[in-house]
């Protein structure tokens, strides 16, 4: 102990794949008692969540904290003191400083412990206070979501993207799927609905240039192609901060990948800086509502039904071209909706994929 009654460094290691309740509560649990604490991220090649984005989700939870990652492909075995000494050289050049402390809920806590020539502290070792694993998460991580923090719930929501060309219905069908998702209660409660920027954009748009001029009119306005960077950001900025706090499912109408076909529309050519924006952010599936049967109504932001056959085409082969997995939904209303839910059912009902942690010999 410190002069001050606290451990002067302290560690917790894990693989944190993903994070999780009972981590950050060891975590905090050894900070409250360090005055110095190391949180060690290791991760082997062959996991599918990068070690950069968990060091980035535990350093987001814990900024207090020094969270360092290390990559160890070494099996793990209790009974092999010479992969114990493998591991323990990743472990002390990551670490690079003494230890006082080492805060565990595992079993091989006090080896790791008398390794570092450090006092064993063990964490609620009967996960009593937050019964949740990495294994029960990679298994089940809607079964677990009340267990992961706005980071990780961001990277693991399936996000669906409605989109298609004026006046097909994209804000009514993205706007019930939500509604229905949360109908279903429980973790599906808080399911998470985002609005197209875009539009608030032109709404804002004409409202300043009526304010100049109040005979100016939809007609009047003009798109750079600065500005479309602008809505696309934007756009990707109110659908992460929905994934946060969502279920683990996210609905948005139009997304960043949309906005650059609008660029096609209204500035022409493609923009690369908003296919970059675009390209950041994963969507796990897009529903394009069919122009087909759809009445157009002009909402005073609209220039006219000749366009639509074009932008859905536009949408649809880009959607092919690039790869995405997408759904081109028809008829009336109850029928788009119908169409949407099986999708979305479907992708759900896939679960998530990760890849298995090495062996170990415990």
């Amino acid at each position: 102990m410190s002069a001050r009654g606290r451990y002067g460094h302290g560690l917790v290691l894990g693989k944190f794949y993903p994070p999780h309740a009972g981590h950050h509560h060891l975590v905090r649990t050894a900070q409250d008692q360090c005055e110095r604490l190391t949180v060690l991220v290791c991760a082997a090649s062959v996991e599918s969540v990068p070690l950069a984005d968990r060091v980035a989700w535990m350093r987001e939870e814990h900024p207090r904290a020094d969270v360092v990652g290390a990559v160890d492909d070494v099996p793990v075995d209790l009974h092999d003191p010479a992969v114990w000494e493998a591991h323990m050289a990743i472990f002390r050049a990551a670490v690079g400083r003494p230890v006082d402390a080492v805060f565990t809920s595992e079993e091989y806590g006090t080896e790791l412990a008398r390794r570092f020539g450090a006092e064993e502290v063990l964490v609620d070792p009967a996960r009593s206070l937050f019964p949740v694993s990495g294994t029960a998460v990679r298994a089940d991580p809607a079964g677990c979501w009340e267990f992961l923090g706005p980071a990780v719930r961001a990277a693991l929501t399936r996000r669906v993207v409605v989109l298609g060309a004026e006046s097909t219905g994209t804000t009514t069908l993205s706007r019930e799927l939500a509604a229905h998702y949360r109908r279903r209660g429980g973790v599906w409660a808080k399911t998470g609905w985002v609005a197209e920027y875009g539009r608030q954009y032109s709404e804002e748009k004409l409202a300043a240039a009526r304010a100049v001029d109040p005979a100016a009119s939809w007609e009047h306005m003009t798109f750079a192609s600065r500005e479309f960077p602008v809505i696309a950001r934007r756009q990707d900025e109110n659908e992460d901060r929905a994934a946060r706090l969502g279920s683990p499912v996210l609905f948005c109408d139009t997304d960043s990948f949309a906005t650059g076909i609008w660029h096609e529309r209204y500035a022409g050519g493609r923009n690369r800086e908003v296919e970059a924006i675009a390209a950041r952010t994963r969507r796990d599936l897009y529903l394009l509502t069919d122009h087909e049967g759809v009445p157009f109504e002009d909402d005073g932001l609209r220039e006219g039904p000749e366009l639509r056959p074009w932008m859905t085409a536009r949408f649809r082969r880009e959607l092919a071209r690039t790869g995405r997995r997408f759904l081109v939904v028809g008829g009336d209303r109850r029928a788009r909706l119908e169409q949407a839910v099986a999708a979305v059912d479907g992708l759900l009902a896939e679960g998530r994929h990760f890849t298995a942690p090495l062996p170990e010999r415990r």
